[in-house]
């Protein structure tokens, strides 16, 4: 291990790729959005092509989302709306694209809340919430390709924490492949691909090391669990992309990386929900938002 921490780190890449087959359905969504807009190969359609584009801005189609600004910018089969169209050219904006980060000078702040047709009411995000227990939920299956020596750091913290090791395990298996070393392009570093302010929050002074790193993502999941109230892929959302965003958009950040993220946490640990320890800190005051919403 010594070896190991005196070699450069490595520059992993720690972003969590879609699947072929969801990059395809966003694809085609959009596409078909783009022929009703234009006309092509069908009768133009402003409102079929609002209600395309906006299903695949809900999977996280950056272009979808700007087109959709767009629409709403210029009243094109919807009601004109500067503030939705501010919404949609910052979520396209925050997944780094480049024309609507230069719109972003002239629409202004994205309000608070969130369009009508972008509220999932189908996902397991917000399952109701598990009991507030003190004691850590039972031991589940290992990953068969979880390291050893990882496997036993997570286990022998988990109790303390009050977290799955299988979810933890999960955690990690998304964040660096079980890599000790580590490192993104923004810096996030280790197992648990710390970024240096949640190392500093939690005490983490060598992230290359592998249990300082993953005591200190069980103490942030462990923060998260209270926050969102055991709900798993509110939780895994946050982990990638921060609470702030998963308050701000009342739910997962229509990101795709985000949504793919989820889903592979989700894939790693089985369940939708956590059991948490409520003395940890207080809930989101965004929940009851959240589940407002989809009633």
């Amino acid at each position: 291990m010594q070896l190991m921490l005196l070699a450069a780190p490595a520059q992993a890449a720690v972003h969590t790729p879609e699947t072929e087959e969801e990059r395809s359905v966003r694809s085609l969504l959009r596409q078909e959005a783009l022929g009703y807009e234009n006309g092509e190969g069908v009768e133009r359609d402003a409102v079929k092509a609002a209600a395309l584009y906006c299903k695949a801005a809900r999977l996280g189609d950056a272009e979808a989302q700007f087109n959709l600004g767009w629409m709403y910018a210029n009243g094109r089969g919807v009601e004109r709306s500067d503030a939705t169209a501010a919404f949609f050219f910052h979520a396209a904006a925050e997944q780094g694209l480049e024309q609507a980060v230069r719109m972003l000078a002239t629409v202004g702040g994205p309000p608070n809340y969130v369009p009508e047709c972008l509220i999932d009411r189908a996902p397991p995000q917000m399952a109701p919430p598990p009991p507030r227990v003190a004691a850590a939920p039972p031991i589940e299956v290992i990953p068969p390709d979880a390291p050893r020596h990882i496997v036993d750091i997570v286990k022998r913290h988990a109790a303390q924490y009050k977290l799955s090791p299988t979810l933890v395990l999960a955690f990690i298996k998304v964040e660096s492949n079980y890599d000790t070393i580590a490192l993104s392009p923004k810096n996030a570093k280790g197992l648990m691909q710390l970024i240096p302010e949640t190392a500093a929050r939690f005490g983490v002074a060598r992230p290359y090391d592998a249990e300082q790193n993953i005591r200190g993502g069980m103490a942030y999941l462990s923060w998260l669990m209270a926050y969102f109230e055991g709900n798993v892929p509110l939780v895994a959302a946050a982990y990638n992309a921060g609470e702030g965003a998963v308050n701000r958009y009342r739910g997962v950040p229509p990101y795709a990386e985000t949504r793919a993220y989820v889903a592979r946490i989700l894939g790693g640990y089985g369940r939708v929900s956590h059991p948490f320890d409520a003395g940890v800190t207080g809930p989101s005051p965004q929940l009851p938002l959240m589940r407002a919403m989809l009633r």
